[in-house]
Order: structure tokens, then C-alpha cells, then sequence
């Protein structure tokens, strides 16, 4: 596609938006990296927002673009290889940005598509605390709509980019999208991989412009001035301006704003959704004053009536959800972060090496995981351990949170695992990230166990989860950081004139990380007791993870897991007996089923022995790596067995479940219903009604069921005398009859309450025939088989007949005999 360089910058996107419609997308690629090439900035500017938007879909989710979350090479190998080539770091669309970063274009943002927490602190005229937003917030003029952020073109093309991930929701057909494979993952991880490099430095911009790199963005003027939530910091651009004798002695110095702008927009997107009154409650008493007094000048100060801040709180209540794909994009995230912060070279991991000679990217690597990560995702992991469904898709939550308490699985040095097959032992240089991380390892943890214990560890999905959480905190040395970390954070705070002033500030998250070092800090004590104090607020309540309120929750769930490890195996000898007890005939697809079972099915039953010997094998790794950490003896756990009535009777059955005689029959207690819902004891339930009313079960011909029972019927009605006639005999013919007329005893069935015996005694039927068992597809393929077995016999069909007849009289006499005698004896 040609265009003239004398084209109005209207006429081009009026051409490219025709174009969109009409030319395939190979084309329309074609096309766009010719326009990249060809035009100005001055022209490109006007077609950059509509690009922008038309990739990665509009921001109310109405436009979804080119679909990258459900764009795959396997599916669509064409389109996949163009859209990742043209989005690729290096590729037309970054040119284009670094094209218009050079001519310092801005572009309006709304603020209304800001994450929840983000949007309403704005709106309430409150700086939220990262730089991102400093000297951005452009107020709209009198009858604007709404408040705008200006943005360069990096910043907004990311900011589109992050969104995409949540505003865009997948159509139906992408529910089986595999999202490793995706193209939005991909450039997740390239864009990672470019921007922090764990090798070498950051790429400068491939600028066709011949005056060099494009420059990093100037500060700008707020038209009004905000609250923050923190002190204002100098910014990374005029810290590293000011600091650098040479902009070309390392080209990181210059570029690293990229870096840091690409982390701090994944981390505002994707990590940013909790409530502002949580965030407020962990800042410092000075910003929760400096909030204060500014809402107090600004609601006094503007003609119009300002919200009042605990209403816009109401008000605000966001109701996110994150979904498994956002969440196992921000894990991608976590584990590139780690690799990043890991390849610090060795002379360069510690702050005491600090100096202004050390390179801006080797500081952004030390910096990037407290200063940037650590706090927001904290909160986001709490709101998904207290809002995710109980179900196997919160395995994404688990590893996400895993992978960030394990960095050392991404560090360069990984250590062989021993030749026994035990797990490595966490070296000592990760007591300070264990420290330092508190309480990811500890409150985390709890909230793990409360959802363990409200889900079905039978399952075994449910059953990995427990087991993964185990064996990552088993390993060796982990625990005794944990405990140490515990020990620090509880120790009393000695009050000494050096201390007296000191207040538990969270570290400065809201300047560029090339601000103003603070003072270091060599109290490890102090900097637990900072951690736990900047995420949770200097009132929290801490409960320690190895003290007794802990220890009871791992006790429960230890016993949780000894009864799911009988009830799978309670499963499997079930499974196993009515296998081996179906007749043969079953085999031929006509099983008859058992029409009193009450089990509910478990997903053992559908995926089989091998299923139920996995899920025997994760409880029981998890339960020895449980009784390591706690130090739990097998004589606890014995005992705690015990105590919830685990035991089998003297036949080897499970007992009822746990009940109280009332006067209307059994009342389960707490304890019952407890057994019930999670599968460890059942009620024996069986049909009580008439056996001729039955619901017409699948092995059985309708028609010919509704038939016999009519034919039945009328037969009874019609020799009911005669009947009860022949019943009341004392010789062997009354015995014979009794056995083919009656129904058995009441007192042979197991009724479970005392109300249903009165009932079942005016239930009280006499002698009838019954011809049910002609309809069942088993006896009407028996006689069948029979007839034609003795047929190879050349056997008729009548005198097959009469043989059946005479087999049948035979085995009737000799049951009629074994009953009477039976009786005989009970008497």
C-alpha cells in the first residue's frame, strides 16, 4: 500500500481504519509496517491511539482487537508468526513508539479505566503512591468529562497492553485455549526477557531518527496539586541525569526508565485491585496525616461539594475476580523477577557495595521485588486465598505463591538435588529474603490451611494441592528461617535513645528506585518487625506460624487427612467388590444395578485405582512433612485418630454415623453431619416400599414391566382367597406357597429409625404373586441363552420348557426346606 507523503493525517486513518475492514490481516501488517516507515511522527501521531486500540482491543472490553489471548501458533500459524513479529520488542509497532518518544507526543489516558483502588484515589484528588502517576493527572476544562492521564508513547501503548489482560474477556470457544501458548503470554515473557535482562544490559531503541536514542520523558506540571500517600522522591529521570558524568558510559543509565515503567505498569494493572481503605491502613502515621489534612483543605477549597472520603470508600468496593490466565501471567512475572534479582553479580548483592560507580540497572535488579512487587502482591495473593472458589483451579493461586517463596529455584547457582532423592537444603543466603518476606511465608500459610480444611481431600487434585504446600516448606532449613524470622519479629522492642524516635515505616515505594538511599539498616530485628508493620499496620495482630493456635489448625488437618486416606481406600474396596460380584452377564452390558446404594460419587470412581493410589500417596508424603516441620509423633496423631472415631467395628465396616437416640428415631449430631458431608461414614439406606412399585429401573422393558404388573394384579385380586388359603397349610405345600406368595419379614430389613417400624407394620401386606422378574432384560436373556443352548442339544422348545419347569420345582422345594428349617431352629 502506496501513500502519498502529501496526505493529511485524517485521510491516512480514515484509509487504514477502510483497510481494517476490507484487506486480509497479512495485508493490513504489510501495510502498517510501510506506514511506520514512510511517515512522520507529526502524521503517525494521529493513527497511534487507533492502532493501539485496534491491537489490543478498546478498554470497556466492546472491541476485542486481534484477540491475542486466544491467538495460537498450533491453531493459526499465519497470523500468529505476523502478529508476533510485528509486536515483537524489536519489531515495527516498538518503532513506532520510539519514533513519536522522540518528538515528546502525550496522549490522554482515562482515568475511569484505572484499576478500582487507583481510579478512586485519583478522584478524591489523592496521588496514589507509585511514580507512574506523578506529574500525569491532567484535570479536564470546564464541562470535561473526566479526569485524564498524560501519557508517552511507552507508557500508553503498555498501559493498553497490560489492561488487555483484564478488561478483554475471551470468547466462548477459548475456554480450552491452552494460555502458555498464547500470543499474549509470549510477548509477555519476550517484553520481560528485553526489558530485564537477567544477561547484559537493556537494548537502546532501534530509532531511525538520526540525532540518537529517543530522549527519556520530562517532568511534567500538575495542573493541581495532590495528596500522596508517601513523600515525593526525585525522579529517576533527573537522578540519573544529575549523577551521571557520562550518558554513553553505560547506555543502561540512559534507557533504564523502560525497565523501570514496564514493571511498574504490570504491577499497577495486574496487582493493583484490593480496597483503598486496606491500602491506607498500612501507610505511615505521617501520610495518613498528610491525606488528611489535604482532604480537609480540598473539600473546603472547591466550589463543588467534594465526596466525603468514607462515602467514596462505600462507594468504591470493587468487585474483582481475577481469572486463571491473569493469574498465571503474574506468576510468569513473579519467576522472571526472581531470575532478574538473582543475576546480580556476586560483589554487587549486597547494599553495603553500593556506590554511585554501580551500574542503574544493577540497582533496579536489587530494588525491584521490595520496592515495586512485594506489597501489592501480598495483598492481591490475601484476596485470592479469601475469594477464590474451593475447587482445583486455585492450583494457579498456589504456584504463583509457591514460585515467589522459592527464588532460590531461579538463582544461576541452583544446586544438584542429593543423590537419595531428598530435597536440596535452602542455603543460609535466603535468611534475609525469608525475613524480609514474613509474612508471605506465615499469614499465607494459615490461610492456606483454612481453605485445606474446608475442601475434600479425598479428591485428588485437592490432595496435590496440600501435598505441594508440604514438601515446599519441608525443605530443609526452611522452617528453622521461618521460626528464626518468628523469633526476630516477637523479641520485645528495647527502648533506648537512639530507637525512641524510630517509626515502622514501610520501605519508600513511592519514588523511582534511584532515589535517596535510606540509612542502612543493620538491626535484622528492625527490619522484620518494618516488613510486618508495613503490610499489615502497626496494630496487627500477629499470630505466630509455629505457636499454638497454628499448631491446632495442622492437627485438624492432619486428622482430615488420615480419614481421607481411609475413605479412598474405603472407595477403592468398594469399587473393588461390586467389580468382582457382578455376574457375568453384566459384562454384556446388562449390569443390574444396586437400587439401595446411597454413596456419592467422588472423582476417584471416574479416574479409577490409579487415581485412588496417587491420592493415598500425596496424603501421606504430606503428612510426614507436616509431622517434620510441627514435630508431630506418631503417637499424636494415634490419638487424634481416635478420638474422631475413625475405628472400624469387628466386621471390618464402617460404623453409622455418629448419633443420638431422640423420640422421633436417630438425630445426628455435629459430629455426624460432619462424617456425612466429607464421605467417612453413610446411613445404609435401602427401598422400605411396596417391591411391585418400585420405579421401573434401566435393566427392565417398561411396556412389559406396566404388563406383568397389571397381569399380576388381577391374578391376586381374583385368587386372593384361595391364596391366603394355601399360605395357611401347615404341610409342604402351605410351606411352598408361603415362600413364593409372602414378602419377607419386617424384621429382616435394616430400619435405621423406630418411627418407620410402625409404619412399616400397617404396611402389612398378604400373599401375592408377583411377575417383575419376566420383565428384566437378565432373566429374558437367560431363557433365551437357554433355549438356544438346548437347541444345540436338539432340544425343543417345549420339552426345554418343561425342564426349566422341573429345575426350577426342584430348587424351590430344597429352598422351601432350608427356610423351614431355618425357623425351626430360631424358634
Amino acid at each position: 500500500m502506496a501513500f502519498p507523503h502529501l496526505q493529511q493525517p485524517s485521510f491516512l486513518l480514515a484509509s487504514l481504519k477502510a483497510d481494517s475492514i476490507n484487506k486480509p490481516f497479512a495485508q493490513r501488517c504489510q501495510d502498517l509496517v510501510k506506514v511506520i516507515e514512510d511517515f512522520p511522527a507529526k502524521e503517525l501521531h494521529a493513527i497511534f491511539p487507533w492502532l493501539v486500540e485496534s491491537i489490543f482491543g478498546s478498554l470497556d472490553g466492546v472491541l476485542i482487537g486481534w484477540n491475542l489471548r486466544c491467538l495460537q501458533g498450533r491453531v493459526s500459524p499465519v497470523e500468529y508468526s505476523i502478529a508476533m513479529e510485528f509486536l515483537d520488542p524489536g519489531g515495527p509497532m516498538m518503532k513506532l513508539v520510539y519514533k513519536l518518544q522522540a518528538e515528546d507526543y502525550k496522549f490522554d489516558f482515562p482515568v475511569s479505566y484505572l484499576p478500582g483502588p487507583v481510579k478512586a484515589s485519583i478522584q478524591e484528588h489523592v496521588l496514589p503512591d507509585s511514580p507512574l502517576y506523578h506529574n500525569k493527572v491532567q484535570f479536564p476544562p470546564t464541562g470535561g468529562l473526566g479526569l485524564n492521564l498524560a501519557l508517552n508513547p511507552f507508557e500508553y501503548y503498555m498501559f493498553f497492553f497490560a489492561l488487555s489482560l483484564i478488561t478483554q474477556k475471551p470468547l466462548p470457544g477459548a475456554l480450552h485455549v491452552r494460555t502458555s501458548d498464547c500470543a499474549y503470554f509470549i510477548l509477555v515473557d519476550r517484553y520481560l526477557s528485553w526489558f530485564l535482562p537477567t544477561e547484559g544490559s537493556v537494548l537502546p531503541p532501534l530509532s531511525s531518527s538520526p540525532g540518537g536514542p529517543s530522549p527519556s520523558p520530562a517532568p511534567r506540571t500538575p495542573a493541581m496539586p495532590f495528596a500522596s500517600y508517601g513523600l515525593h522522591h526525585i525522579s529517576l529521570l533527573k537522578r540519573h541525569i544529575s549523577h551521571q558524568t557520562s550518558v554513553n558510559a553505560d547506555p543502561a543509565s540512559h534507557e533504564i526508565w523502560r525497565s523501570e515503567t514496564l514493571l511498574q505498569v504490570f504491577v499497577e494493572m495486574w496487582l493493583h485491585h484490593y480496597s483503598l481503605e486496606m491500602y491506607q491502613k498500612m501507610q505511615s502515621p505521617h501520610a495518613k496525616l498528610e491525606v488528611l489534612h489535604y482532604r480537609l483543605s480540598v473539600s473546603s477549597a472547591l466550589h463543588s461539594p467534594a465526596q466525603p472520603s468514607l462515602q467514596a470508600l462505600h462507594a468504591y468496593q470493587e468487585s474483582f475476580t481475577p481469572t486463571e490466565e491473569h493469574v498465571l501471567v503474574v506468576r510468569l512475572l513473579i519467576k522472571h523477577l526472581h531470575a532478574f534479582s538473582n543475576s546480580l553479580k556476586p560483589e554487587q548483592v549486597s547494599p553495603s557495595t553500593h556506590s554511585h560507580a554501580t551500574s542503574p540497572l544493577e540497582e533496579f535488579k536489587r530494588a525491584a521485588i521490595p520496592r515495586f512487587v512485594q506489597q501489592k502482591l501480598y495483598l492481591f495473593l490475601q484476596h485470592c486465598f479469601g475469594h477464590w472458589p474451593l475447587d482445583a483451579s486455585f492450583r494457579a493461586v498456589l504456584e504463583m505463591w509457591l514460585s515467589y517463596l522459592q527464588p532460590w529455584r531461579y538463582a544461576p547457582e541452583k544446586q544438584a538435588q542429593s543423590s537419595d532423592g531428598q530435597a536440596r537444603c535452602v542455603s543460609e543466603r535466603w535468611a534475609p529474603f525469608v525475613q524480609e518476606n514474613l509474612l508471605m511465608y506465615t499469614k499465607l500459610f494459615v490461610g492456606f490451611l483454612s481453605r485445606a480444611l474446608r475442601t475434600d481431600l479425598v479428591s485428588p487434585k485437592n490432595a496435590l494441592m496440600v501435598f505441594r504446600v508440604a514438601k515446599v516448606f519441608a525443605q530443609p532449613n526452611l522452617a528453622e528461617m521461618i521460626q528464626k524470622g518468628e523469633q526476630l519479629f516477637l523479641e520485645p522492642e528495647l527502648v533506648i535513645p537512639h530507637r525512641q524516635h524510630r517509626l515502622f515505616t514501610p520501605p519508600t515505594f513511592t519514588g523511582s528506585f534511584l532515589s535517596s538511599w535510606p540509612p542502612t539498616v543493620t538491626d535484622t530485628s528492625f527490619k522484620v518487625k518494618s516488613h510486618v508493620y508495613s503490610l499489615e499496620g502497626q496494630d496487627c495482630k500477629y499470630t505466630p506460624m509455629f505457636g499454638p493456635e497454628v499448631r491446632t489448625l495442622v492437627l485438624r488437618l492432619a486428622q482430615l487427612i488420615t480419614q481421607a486416606k481411609q475413605t479412598a481406600k474405603s472407595i477403592s474396596d468398594q469399587c473393588g467388590e461390586s467389580t468382582a460380584g457382578r455376574p457375568f452377564l453384566s459384562w454384556l452390558g446388562f449390569c443390574l444395578s444396586d437400587t439401595n446404594s446411597s454413596y456419592s460419587a467422588n472423582d476417584l470412581d471416574d479416574m479409577g485405582q490409579d487415581s485412588v493410589r496417587k491420592t493415598d500417596e500425596y496424603l501421606e508424603k504430606a503428612l510426614e512433612y507436616l509431622c517434620q516441620m510441627f514435630r508431630l509423633s506418631e503417637a499424636q496423631l494415634a490419638q487424634l485418630t481416635l478420638a474422631l472415631g475413625t475405628t472400624q467395628d469387628e466386621n471390618g465396616k464402617k460404623q453409622l454415623p455418629d448419633c443420638i437416640v431422640g423420640e422421633d428415631g436417630l438425630i445426628l449430631t455435629p459430629l455426624g453431619r460432619y462424617q456425612i458431608i466429607n464421605g467417612l461414614r453413610k446411613f445404609d439406606i435401602e427401598y422400605q416400599g411396596d417391591s411391585e412399585l418400585q420405579p421401573i429401573r434401566s435393566y427392565e422393558i417398561a411396556s412389559l414391566v406396566r404388563l406383568l404388573f397389571r397381569l399380576s394384579s388381577a391374578i391376586n385380586h381374583r385368587f386372593a382367597g384361595q391364596m391366603a388359603a394355601l399360605c395357611s397349610r401347615a404341610d409342604f405345600l402351605g410351606s411352598l406357597c408361603r415362600y413364593h406368595l409372602m414378602e419377607p419379614g419386617v424384621s429382616n430389613r435394616h430400619l435405621l429409625s423406630p418411627v418407620g417400624q410402625g409404619r412399616a407394620a400397617s404396611r402389612a401386606r398378604g400373599p401375592r404373586l408377583s411377575l417383575r422378574f419376566l420383565g428384566s432384560y437378565r432373566t429374558l436373556l437367560s431363557l433365551l441363552l437357554a433355549f438356544f443352548v438346548a437347541s444345540l442339544f436338539c432340544v425343543g422348545p417345549l420339552p426345554c420348557a418343561l425342564l426349566l419347569v422341573l429345575g426350577y420345582f426342584l430348587y424351590a422345594a430344597a429352598m422351601t426346606l432350608l427356610t423351614e428349617q431355618g425357623k425351626l431352629h430360631q424358634l
